[in-house]
């Protein structure tokens, strides 16, 4: 599962105010088929396009790295570590992505839309 992949564009879609992913792959000059490949866990998140959707995102891009690092792992003892440095980078690990997401949509969307999502953000 590429959790924090999806995580990371779902918050830029959101602070974006994008309805469609093929939004997102303007803003990164690919594909619209690449953002599909990314989500299904088919092509990772490059670090540079990491970086951009964090920053474009409020989301911290060195979390967004780490997140994404996990992501492309598959050992679960090294995405172990990297979840361990992202909770000693900022003491509540990975989770932030989802935090921050779910921050957006507070800030975004409806009160009862919000709710919603921002459970998907955090269990998911």
């Amino acid at each position: 599962l590429l959790m924090y992949a999806n995580e990371l564009l779902d918050a830029y879609k959101k602070a974006q105010n994008y309805l469609q992913d093929k939004q997102i792959a303007h803003d990164l000059n690919v594909k619209a088929s690449r953002i599909s490949e990314m989500r299904k866990g088919r092509r990772y998140i490059s670090d540079a396009e990491a970086v951009f959707l964090a920053e474009n995102a409020g989301i911290d891009p060195e979390l967004a790295l780490l997140g994404c690092h996990a992501d492309r792992n598959d050992n679960p003892d090294i995405k172990a570590m990297w979840e361990s440095i992202a909770k000693k980078f900022n003491g509540r690990g990975l989770q932030g992505i989802s935090m921050a997401c779910g921050g957006l949509v507070m800030w975004i969307g409806s009160p009862s839309e919000a709710i919603a999502k921002c459970a998907l953000c955090i269990c998911g």
